[in-house]
């Protein structure tokens, strides 16, 4: 272990595969905070306490069972000359899981369906979301971690970068949910990247890698766009009040 702290190779390494997790962990957040907006503040929080909780245990899971894992990218069969492995049949449900509950989530914003029911159907909100949020924290985990396996050797270097993130994703959690929450074209276009996530997902189960340079960028770019857009609306407000 001391070796380690004392080693510029290692430090680079953390600090290299800590942004990687951040980055991979921003799915993951973004899904969060799409699935908790429809339901009650309070249990919109206790939901992303438990899915980012449960985001953390999973990923170390995962890492104490590295022999496992790595038997997770060896083919489990063939169909049409392309070998399927553990790993490809997650991500491909993970992804089509994604596309699925993104097009719901968007059917239900154009339609303007405010997602109230009767009591029990509200009573059983709050379980459902932490269900879809389990089914997403695994397949995000499990990206997640055959990137960490790839990046680094050391399982202390793995773990430091895992927790590092999560607790990052923890702290960004908050704000984000409540700005999707606070502006519906935000949430609309949350629910676009998910949709564009999940086709990613799709596609390298099925063997066909799209860089994640190329969406991230794009996200970014929107991400900036509706940025403008909302501080544009806000001072329009703004100059309506003060001239009124």
């Amino acid at each position: 272990m001391m070796h380690l702290l004392t080693s510029p190779e290692a430090w680079a390494a953390l600090l290299t595969l800590t942004a990687l997790e951040i980055v991979l962990g921003i799915d993951n957040v973004i899904f969060i905070s799409v699935i908790v907006s429809r339901i009650p503040e309070q249990q919109a929080y206790r939901a992303r306490q438990i899915g980012l909780a449960l985001a953390l245990v999973f990923r170390i899971l995962l890492l104490s069972v590295l022999v496992w894992l790595i038997g997770l990218t060896a083919p489990v069969f063939s169909f049409a000359s392309y070998d399927f492995s553990w790993r490809d049949l997650i991500l491909i449900g993970g992804g089509l899981f994604l596309i699925a509950k993104a097009t719901h989530e968007i059917h239900a914003e154009v339609e303007a369906d405010d997602g109230e029911g009767d009591e029990r159907s509200a009573g059983s909100a709050f379980f459902w979301v932490i269900v879809q949020i389990i089914v997403i924290d695994i397949v995000f985990s499990l990206d997640s971690i055959i990137t960490a396996i790839g990046m680094a050797q050391d399982i202390e270097i793995m773990v430091a970068a895992v927790v590092i993130a999560c607790l990052i994703m923890y702290i960004s959690s908050g704000p984000v949910s409540r700005f999707v929450a606070e502006h519906p074209t935000t949430k609309m276009l949350a629910l676009a990247f998910l949709v564009l996530i999940g086709v990613a997902l799709v596609a390298d189960g099925l063997a066909f890698h799209i860089p994640r340079g190329y969406i991230y960028f794009a996200i970014a770019f929107s991400a900036a766009v509706e940025f403008f857009n909302v501080l544009a609306k806000r001072n329009r407000r703004k100059a309506g009040k003060s001239s009124a």
